[in-house]
């Protein structure tokens, strides 16, 4: 636990229970809503509310502990920013969400800079598709 609050304190902010309980929970869960972010934190600490987690969420992206992506026509989902390794491949039919490496979209980043001065965010970008479950269903 150490580690933890030297980590919370080296990016500017103050050690608070409700922040430590909502980094570790998105470590925990991978990829999460707020809602389950809360979900989590309530199973040991049942009065902490959905907006308190939404203003820790916030603040720990704000000094890149977590980022958020759109996985799909609902809200954010947050993970770890120490999980940017990969990119999000959103399976259309069973909404199944997969992983990839981050290196494999490096060509298409690379045009985009060659071609277009354009530097991209792919740890933003859910790419969407059939995976391959529901391809050999078909």
């Amino acid at each position: 636990m150490a580690d933890k609050n030297h980590e919370l304190r080296d990016k500017g902010l103050r050690l608070t229970p409700q922040r430590q309980l909502v980094l570790e929970a998105v470590r925990a869960l991978g990829h999460a809503t707020p809602e389950e972010v809360a979900e989590k934190v309530r199973a040991t600490h049942p009065g902490i509310n959905l907006s308190t987690v939404y203003r820790n969420l916030e603040t720990l992206e704000n000094v890149g502990l977590v980022q958020h992506t759109h996985l799909g026509h609902g809200g954010a989902t947050y993970h770890a920013a120490e999980e940017l390794t990969h990119l999000h491949l959103v399976c259309g039919k069973c909404g199944s969400v997969g992983d990839a490496p981050i290196e494999t979209a490096a060509p298409f980043v690379n045009a985009l800079i060659d071609e277009y001065g354009f530097k991209t965010d792919v740890t933003h970008f859910a790419i969407y598709g059939t995976c391959a479950d529901c391809t050999a269903k078909s």
